[in-house]
């Protein structure tokens, strides 16, 4: 058992003011992975500590 306490969890209202850096389109979130993903860029942004890292260099790349 750890004493450290959890991450904190995505806000999913902040969907409704977060759009793709790339594309401006809107986004949807990967609970499982924890990330928001831009299908018409093809990437994934990473939500780390429950805040989303919205920069292009820091996505995963869908295949």
């Amino acid at each position: 058992m750890t004493d450290e306490p959890a991450a904190p969890a995505f806000d999913r209202r902040m969907l409704d003011g977060l759009i793709c850096p790339q594309t401006h389109s809107t986004l949807d979130y990967d609970g499982g992975r924890q990330e928001l993903i831009s299908r018409s860029a093809g990437l994934a942004f990473p939500i780390r500590n429950g805040i989303p890292v919205m920069l292009i260099d820091e996505a995963r790349r869908l295949e």
